[in-house]
């Protein structure tokens, strides 16, 4: 007896003991889905569509009186008639000049070397008997039509020595495109509307037909995409500029691109973008387009050759850069935010950890004006206990791995050595936020453009990115900076040196070169015979 009550006993402290750990795992799974709750109601403000109810009724009951159609007549007899539709030949859209769009006509004269032949260039033809290209220019506010003409002449001592007769022209700049009316300023102005000011090029095709210009929205992109191949050299002396320097930032984004060959239409694709930190002059923003997030890309071409220090996420893709020649440094802002959602679900437990973090923030804002030597000092006398601290409570964690504060805790253990080597290097940011705030200009971006149509189309994005933000993090207007290097770089030969690229990089230009170009190629304005006769 006493025997079968010691098993009753027994079994009775093992349901017990495996119920009280069912209720421990139950309220854990509540608190889990409390935080979830807890965090997604802060993070969503309203519904982002209006939604229908399916069991709300219909405004017009359900009676079927608006909704079914009234048979009436013949309407009532089942009838069926094929009907043979022939489908015309679409019709392209022209581009169309208004008549009313003030015109400017330059002529080109002859350049001083041709005096060399002779002495005597007799029998020169009217200037507006050769037109040598018509081109729409943009100026604030205003489009316009400039007309340039080359000069024309006939050389009589050569004619009198040779018996033949010689004909010498002036040569005209060369235009952007071939049969196009695009000029450097048009160009420069959709560009920068796109990429500075984020407005698709619908809207800039309906402001453009509203000032006099009717192009179409395919060939708005055609144009940016042709000048984006014209300035692919300056590109590709960008990156080595870029790879050349001792610390950069990287991260890296999704974007949409439609005709991507052998995907599909939903593919997601990745901008990578890498810049240098905010201490450094001469400061480069270089955005690649990749059909994935491998960190092969980064491996072989975004950071090929590259020898130095890179701070970045704890993307996993960035592994593949090793350890040797590429040291990694990590982002405290990334510990931060997931250290700040926990917080918001838990204030009281999450309070230290968060404290110390925002601690060695605070100090480093005081000390981004000083040098890199002066703040690696400082790191290491006031920041370095203040991570011992927060390591500590790091160590000793052991809460659930799976809540917000549980994830924090992991990404931040992982990411241990590369978040504790930015205290030996005062050059590098705290934080990778110049990089992300550099990615933020093309998501803004993207919500307005939606999706690049082709690859094409996405390498040149990331060609137009890195002008424009190159021009921004060196101060300079982007709009007279890509004015100036459409202007210069299409007349450098087709290979061009890295000599005559380097006056277009960002940081050796100066608006006075933009103006000096103008001149260069402006001609001699012909005066209008209409407003001569007005003014008599």
């Amino acid at each position: 007896m006493a025997k079968h009550v010691k098993n009753i006993e027994a079994e009775l402290i093992r349901q017990n003991t495996e119920l009280k750990q069912e209720v421990h795992e139950l309220k854990q799974t509540i608190l889990l889905l409390e935080e979830q709750v807890a965090f997604l109601t802060k993070k969503i403000y309203g519904q982002s569509s209006e939604r229908i109810n399916s069991d709300q009724l219909s405004l017009f009951g359900q009676s079927g009186v608006f909704t079914e159609p009234e048979q009436t007549g013949n309407q009532s007899e089942e009838t069926y008639q094929v009907i043979t539709k022939i489908r015309s030949k679409k019709k392209t859209r022209k581009q169309t000049i208004s008549p009313d769009l003030p015109v400017q006509d330059v002529l080109i004269p002859f350049d001083e070397p041709v005096s060399v032949l002779t002495d005597t260039l007799t029998g020169s033809s009217s200037a507006k008997n050769l037109s040598a290209k018509k081109s729409v220019c943009y100026e604030p506010g205003r489009l316009y039509v400039k007309r340039i003409y080359i000069e024309t002449g006939t050389c009589s001592e050569c004619e009198r020595q040779t018996g033949l007769t010689y004909m010498f022209q002036s040569q005209a700049p060369h235009g952007l495109l071939a049969h196009s009316p695009l000029s450097a300023s048009l160009a420069a102005h959709v560009i920068s509307d796109k990429f500075l000011l984020d407005l698709p090029l619908y809207r800039q095709q309906r402001a453009l037909k509203q000032g006099g210009f009717n192009v179409s929205e395919g060939t708005l992109a055609n144009w940016i995409i042709k000048t984006s191949q014209l300035i692919e050299p300056l590109y590709g002396l960008i990156h080595r500029e870029l790879i050349a320097r001792h610390h950069l930032q990287g991260d890296e984004t999704p974007i949409q691109v439609i005709n991507e060959p052998g995907r599909a239409a939903k593919s997601r694709s990745y901008m990578w973008v890498a810049t240098i930190p905010l201490k450094l002059t001469n400061r480069i923003v270089y955005y690649a387009y990749s059909q994935t997030r491998a960190g092969s890309f980064a491996q072989k071409q975004l950071c090929s050759t590259y020898q130095g220090v890179l701070q970045c996420d704890g993307y996993a893709g960035y592994n593949l850069l090793g350890d040797q020649a590429i040291k990694r440094v990590g982002c405290w802002a990334h510990v931060r935010r997931k250290f700040k959602d926990a917080f918001d679900a838990d204030k009281q437990y999450v309070e230290t950890p968060l404290r110390l973090i925002n601690s060695m923030f605070r100090l480093e804002k005081t000390w981004q004006h000083f040098s890199p030597r002066v703040r690696q000092r400082r790191r290491r006398s006031k920041i370095r206990p203040l991570l011992k601290q927060f390591w500590q409570w790091v160590d000793h964690y052991d809460g659930l791995a799976k809540s917000r504060l549980g994830k924090a805790v992991t990404y931040a253990a992982d990411q241990r050595m590369y978040l504790s080597r930015i205290v030996n290097d005062g050059t590098m940011d705290w934080s990778n936020n110049t990089a992300e705030r550099t990615m933020k200009s093309l998501v803004i971006g993207r919500k307005n453009w939606l999706f690049s149509t082709s690859p094409e189309g996405a390498r040149s994005t990331a060609i137009w990115m890195t002008i424009v933000e190159s021009a921004k993090a060196n101060h300079i207007d982007p709009t007279k900076y890509i004015e100036y290097i459409l202007l210069g770089v299409a007349q450098l030969p087709t290979f061009p040196k890295k000599e005559q690229l380097a006056a277009y990089l960002p940081w050796n230009f100066k608006e006075s070169d933009l103006e000096a170009v103008k001149r260069a190629q402006a001609g001699v304005l012909i005066p209008d015979k209409n407003e001569d006769k007005n003014a008599s």
